[in-house]
């Protein structure tokens, strides 16, 4: 399943959630050497409760908005679910 995604770096605090439909994913690393990439994806898995592995950044490494591609869960509904509970 791909999703868009909007990272919000060097926030003050950790947030994962919704915004207007779209995943938004606040995290402490500030955006140099593909830190805030990786936070990313460390976080996603956690909240998810999946291996790292099963998440890939398909385009946006970038930028602020990315395109993610989440492997491990087959249902869409679920992924929201997990994310709301976060």
């Amino acid at each position: 399943m791909i999703f868009d995604v909007k990272v919000k770096p060097n926030s003050k605090k950790e947030f994962i959630g919704f915004e207007n439909g779209m995943i938004v994913v606040k995290i402490k690393e500030r955006p140099t050497e593909g830190k805030a990439n990786k936070a990313l994806i460390e976080k996603l898995a956690k909240a998810l409760g999946v291996a790292k592995s099963c998440i890939q950044i398909i385009s946006g490494e970038k930028s602020k908005s990315k395109r993610v591609s989440i492997d491990c869960i087959a249902d869409e509904k679920k992924i929201h679910e997990l994310l709301e509970e976060v």
